[in-house]
């Protein structure tokens, strides 16, 4: 398993669909791949550790990469990833 820090830039909603949301989530560093899943782990500003699931990562044209979840969070969150 590879872990690593990193920062949310930028957030975007892929897709809708019987109220499901799906989310890409752009980090300032990755350790993501195509084909790589694993977990995005941030602390709220509540305390609650939240543990979001990435379901698949997208590229786009320009080669960036977008890891795809079901739970957004905002730019500027920091986060532990983990990849599975």
């Amino acid at each position: 398993m590879t872990e690593f820090a990193a920062v949310v830039t930028d957030i975007r909603l892929e897709s809708q669909m019987a109220g499901v949301a799906r989310w890409q989530i752009s980090l300032d560093n990755t350790a993501f791949g195509a084909g790589d899943t694993g977990v995005l782990e941030a602390v709220a500003p509540s305390g609650v550790r939240l543990v979001v699931p990435v379901l698949e990562i997208a590229l786009d044209d320009d080669g960036h990469v977008w890891h795809v979840v079901q739970k957004p969070l905002g730019a500027g969150t920091a986060v532990t990833g983990r990849v599975s």
